[in-house]
């Protein structure tokens, strides 16, 4: 049967503010003296802002951008890595009763300029020299950005200003009008444009998808109605807050009142966790894949009684896991054996996250089971969620009270989920999206006449209503012997075996077979090379050596024992680079891109195929 939320918590969701920028200023009134965001300087060192604090930055900055003369519902770009000044500005734009477009600071600067004018943008928020060089290249395709505020970057005093100058246009105007922000705040309904998403998409030019203050709100009355997080917590948040991860873990911020320690900088994540000690951080599964591999590939490293160690704590977290997880009594001499393997192995592992996590938050992409299960085993929890950009980010999630591994969690309070015949899950209420922008055509075939989002995914609910991703309705394939393979499960098993992994990319429709490009980790290589007299050579040199090819054997046959008889990869090679943003092949939300990679290497594919 499918769990009913409670009324108590459709009640917090029923009466949730009008917009972000209500959240705001309720916050700010609520919890003034209170933290709410720490960031790190030049020098590394962290330092801390208040709700009050933060509440006078972000309405100076709100009536700059009313100075400007912006009026409601105007787009304003932020072209940033995750910082606090992004959330400020966002803050702000929301709270001047703007919109924002969010831009990926790797986007190239054709993208840029296509997404500034598709979304018809006036002004820009730009971090640095690098982003600011983008808009200069296209201004002449730009008429109507008329201002670009930097954060770090070079002001010229006429198209480019810093951020302190918005502020002291914004304190200009307070000074004449006091209460314009409130104003602005009160004349901001439901469902007035709050931002503008563009998706990374796989193929073809982004889709600006229109997300309302409406489902915002939602989202974090929402995840409050669950009672899993509290005032007293603390975010770690590293998540690319031009992706609808980033803004919903601040719409729940906004709502619950939380502080957030700020720090985009993916190569600082582990250095930050051991300083800031969060209780909880939301990320994408490749944080997590990263972590199991060092941390694997550390001990088989090691080796000798290290290792042995290790795998007996394994193996007994794992059997106490299953057993808890399953409701089932723990035996006393596995607990024993179980606070034996905490104290010796688990508590340190712990420790390489600050120690306080109560749990991970992951989205964005789907998690390997296996993983899950194996942090669970040490004693880190990890829920998964799911959802889309077009479904302001969050439609599922589990709780730290009632999760199940494998699964993404039950819908959001005050939302529903179906499965239609063919298999696709299917959304509604108040976070599916407004329509994608300019594009009326493709809004009507997301989204129903009834408000029922097709989200191309295929899943399944079980009996006690909790959703399973099963793949992409546009990547199942079938082979030439007429049998259905989902990619992203061989993909996800394979992750969850091979600590070396980086990314599989599975391939087979319409073939005899399946096979598969992998990738591996640079620093997991790194590491492998320097225990198999192969230290200071290149990737592509390890990668294509005779003793990865043999590590690589085991870990495929250890994948095909898992598997289905036509789901096995019969045939695999190691690409000489792993995949990345830069070469197009995955999205900045580090989904791969299936068709660019299969493209890029069309003749080591057909090579497969040749040969057999």
């Amino acid at each position: 049967m499918t769990r009913t939320p409670s009324p108590q918590e459709l009640k917090i969701v029923q009466d949730r503010a009008r917009s972000v920028g209500a959240m705001f200023l309720a916050r700010v009134r609520e919890s003034g003296n209170r933290e709410a965001y720490r960031f790190p300087d030049a020098q590394e060192n962290w330092h801390s802002m208040t709700w009050a604090e933060t509440g006078e930055h972000v309405f100076k900055l709100a009536a700059g951008l009313v100075a400007l003369g912006l009026e409601p519902e105007d787009r304003v770009a932020i072209a940033s890595n995750t910082r606090y000044e992004w959330v400020f500005a966002d803050l702000a734009v929301n709270s001047a009763s703007l919109a924002t477009t969010t831009v990926y600071p790797t986007t190239v600067a054709d993208d840029v300029a296509y997404i500034l004018a598709d979304s018809g943008s006036r002004v820009v928020f730009a971090e640095d020299d690098e982003q600011i060089a983008k808009l200069r290249a296209k201004k002449s395709e730009l008429p109507e950005v008329f201002k670009v505020i930097t954060f770090d970057g070079t002001a010229d005093g006429d198209w480019v200003i810093d951020l302190a100058e918005l502020e002291r246009l914004g304190a200009e105007r307070l000074a004449q009008e006091p209460d314009l922000v409130e104003k602005r705040i009160e004349a901001t309904s439901p469902d007035s444009l709050a931002t503008l998403i563009y998706t990374s998409g796989t193929t073809g030019r982004p889709k600006g998808v229109r997300l309302s203050h409406d489902g915002w709100t939602f989202e974090g009355a929402a995840i409050n109605a669950g009672g899993y997080l509290s005032a007293d917590d603390l975010e770690y948040r590293w998540l690319p807050m031009a992706h609808s991860f980033g803004k919903v873990l601040l719409t729940t911020q906004l709502e619950i009142g939380f502080a957030a320690a700020v720090d985009g900088r993916v190569d600082k994540i582990i250095e930050n966790l051991a300083v800031v000690k969060p209780t909880f951080m939301g990320a994408a599964p490749r944080i997590f894949e990263k972590a199991y591999g060092r941390i694997v590939g550390m001990m088989e490293e090691d080796g000798g009684v290290k290792l042995k160690l290790f795998r007996w704590a394994e193996a007994v977290g794992l059997e106490h896991s299953r057993l808890v997880r399953a409701g089932k009594p723990v035996p006393a001499g596995l607990k024993a054996k179980h606070a034996l393997a905490d104290k010796l192995v688990f508590s340190k592992i712990r420790a390489r996250f600050g120690g306080r996590v109560r749990f991970f938050i992951s989205g964005a992409a789907s998690l390997s089971r296996d993983i899950a299960e194996w942090f669970h085993a040490a004693g880190v929890l990890i829920l998964e969620g799911y959802g889309l950009t077009e479904c302001s980010a969050g439609a599922t999630v589990n709780h730290p009270d009632d999760f199940k591994i494998g699964s993404v969690g039950l819908p959001m309070p005050g939302s529903e989920i179906k499965i239609a015949p063919d298999g696709e899950v299917l959304i509604k209420g108040p976070h599916v999206m407004r329509g994608y922008h300019n594009l009326e055509g493709e809004s009507a075939s997301a989204v129903t006449a009834d408000g029922w989002l097709a989200t191309g995914d295929i899943g399944e609910l079980d009996e006690d209503g909790f959703l399973r991703i099963t793949d992409r309705k546009k990547d199942l394939f079938k082979t030439s012997g007429g049998k259905y393979v989902a990619p992203s499960i061989v993909e996800g098993t394979f992750k969850g075996v091979c600590p070396l992994a980086s990314q599989m990319v599975v391939h087979g429709n319409e073939r005899n077979f399946v096979s598969a490009l992998i990738t591996l980790d640079p620093d997991a290589v790194e590491g492998w090379a320097a225990h198999h007299d192969m230290a200071g050579k290149s990737y592509a040199e390890v990668v294509s050596s005779p003793q990865m090819h043999a590590e690589m054997e085991k870990y495929v046959a250890e994948l095909n024992a898992k598997l289905n008889r036509w789901e096995q990869v019969k045939k695999w090679a190691i690409l000489p680079a792993d995949l990345s943003i830069e070469s197009g092949e995955i999205t900045p939300s580090m989904k791969v891109k299936r068709r660019v990679v299969e493209d890029n290497y069309r003749d080591i594919l057909d090579g497969f195929y040749t040969s057999a």
